[in-house]
């Protein structure tokens, strides 16, 4: 018997099971039709054209006939409406659990608010953590990898290398946990890991005999990292990849880059916080306390302390290439016609397609009320990080300016050319897979003199049996890459908000959300 109620708030269908149906006991399942008394449920389900849905169900209470059974009466359950202690239908509740695992909880609740399901934040964050976890499966290939929880403080996450599927994740990036999963979850072949120390040993103590296998990606990153220390060290040789002004051959840069520095503001500043910082370290102060001595940050004062000259951290801003670059010839014309009016001349320009803003004509033609020249756009030197990026990169790859300017920084300075001849020498291994060559690599390595790429060939050398691994074999971490990406989002969707017990929850369950609902792949016609 059913019967349906339509006002404008909500809907209210009104239901009666049959009397006479036999129904299992939900203590020993025994069927028993013996009624007891009825009831009303009344259970909410999802919205029917856009309104609120109200099932009142009038369901029986039954008596159990098995005297063995603890339970002296029972209510029956209508499968697929009815859920024990639950007053949302199955329908409802999948729905609430997949917004909650989707959007957490606030941003839950404002989406169940639209379509006209009224829950609280906490009761969508309660509902997410009942779902239970999909049952896990031990992965033959694991991947290991950190990411950043907060402030300084990092996590560890698990995935199933093969499936692409997140397994957990944990707060902190100790051995011991690590080896007390693997120990509970036998079975792991293979472990893709980056070079730390800490997984090392806590895959070494958990599952022995797993292949470990250093990831390329983490290989070629640290390599990068130490050519950029190399090329902050030999600043000075930077700006021998521009072009040479004259025929004659670039002119010694060192010196000359080094006095013009010097007489900057940037400079002076660089020199007298250089001289200051080492002065206190030499006398054996501790980095905080010269922090506090000179009001600066920590950071800061470690940063100087590193550095071997003050050129290192000087900071030299370059002028910028601007969109005002191509009208340049235009203003110092109507300059030299008269017309010194900085709006006019931003209004002239903007008929000419000049799109950018008057402050920047006003600015641009500032040293020409002062009797100096416009400041042309003149080409700087590369940065540090620019140099390591040209050497790192393959040479079928690079730009006709690296070309060009690439082979000139490498006959200035030696440091760099050895360093760009390692990494060409590397990434053949990479590209052939072959790591025949990785013990004579690391010996050239540390025969170098370079500090940056002495102290990495010590710590390669110490895993090089995972090194060798990396480059020959398909394994890999990027699957730990992207799955660190959604990590942040899951973050920042809960502003930071999310303890890891929530965090483990959402990003396991929505892997397999989207891999529930994911799209069928498309046949071409033929």
């Amino acid at each position: 018997m059913i019967s349906v109620e339509v006002s404008d708030a909500v809907v209210a269908v009104r239901a009666r099971t049959r009397s006479g149906e036999p129904a299992g006991c939900t203590g020993c399942g025994q069927l028993s039709a013996w009624c007891h008394s009825r009831y009303v449920r009344c259970l909410s389900d999802v919205t029917l054209a856009g309104r609120p849905l109200r099932i009142d169900l009038s369901v029986r209470r039954l008596y159990c006939e098995n005297m063995a059974c603890p339970k002296v009466t029972f209510a029956e359950q209508v499968p697929g409406l009815t859920v024990r202690y639950q007053r949302r239908t199955p329908p409802l509740q999948r729905l609430v659990e997949d917004v909650g695992v989707v959007l957490a909880g606030r941003g839950g609740s404002r989406m169940l608010r639209i379509l006209n399901i009224r829950l609280s934040r906490c009761t969508v964050l309660s509902q997410l953590m009942r779902v239970p976890f999909p049952p896990l499966v031990t992965p033959r290939v694991l991947g290991v990898d950190d990411f950043a929880l907060y402030g300084g403080t990092y996590g560890t996450l698990l995935v199933d290398a093969t499936t692409r599927l997140p397994l957990t994740l944990w707060e902190g990036r100790d051995a011991e946990r690590l080896g007390r999963w693997l120990r509970e979850h036998p079975g792991v072949e293979v472990a893709c890991r980056d070079g730390s120390l800490t997984y090392r040993q806590g895959i070494t103590a958990g599952a022995p005999d797993a292949v470990q296998v250093s990831d390329r990606f983490h290989l070629w990153q640290g390599l990068s990292r130490r050519v950029q220390d190399i090329a902050s060290a030999h600043r000075g040789c930077l700006p021998a990849a521009l072009s040479p002004v004259s025929g004659t051959g670039p002119a010694p840069v060192e010196e000359p880059v080094e006095n013009t520095a010097a007489d900057t503001r940037a400079g002076r500043h660089a020199r007298r916080l250089f001289e200051a910082v080492h002065a206190l370290t030499r006398s054996g102060r501790s980095h905080s306390s010269v922090a506090r001595e000179l009001g600066l940050n920590r950071r800061t004062v470690s940063k100087y302390a590193r550095a071997h000259t003050w050129q290192e951290v000087v900071r030299r801003p370059p002028r910028k290439p601007s969109t005002l670059d191509p009208y340049l010839g235009y203003l110092q014309q109507r300059w030299d016609e008269g017309q010194h009016s900085a709006k006019i001349l931003h209004e002239e320009l903007q008929t000419k397609g000049y799109l950018g803003h008057y402050q920047r004509v006003k600015m641009a033609v500032a040293p020409l009320r002062r009797g100096l020249p416009l400041d042309e756009p003149r080409e700087r030197p590369p940065s540090p990080r620019e140099a390591a990026r040209w050497i790192t990169t393959h040479p079928h790859r690079r730009s006709p300016h690296i070309n060009e300017h690439l082979p000139r920084l490498l006959d200035h300075c030696a440091e760099l050319r050895t360093a760009h001849d390692l990494v060409r020498r590397f990434a053949a291994m990479l590209d052939n897979r072959d790591a025949t060559s990785l013990p004579e690599w690391l010996d050239d390595l540390a025969n170098t003199g370079l500090a940056p790429l002495t102290g990495l060939a010590g710590s390669l050398r110490e895993d090089q049996h995972a090194v060798a691994q990396g480059i020959t074999t398909p394994y890999n971490s990027g699957v730990n890459e992207g799955r660190i990406t959604d990590v942040k989002l899951q973050k920042r969707l809960m502003a930071g908000r999310s303890g890891v017990s929530l965090l483990r929850h959402r990003v396991v369950l929505i892997a397999h959300l989207r891999r529930r609902y994911a799209d069928p792949p498309t046949v071409s016609p033929r």
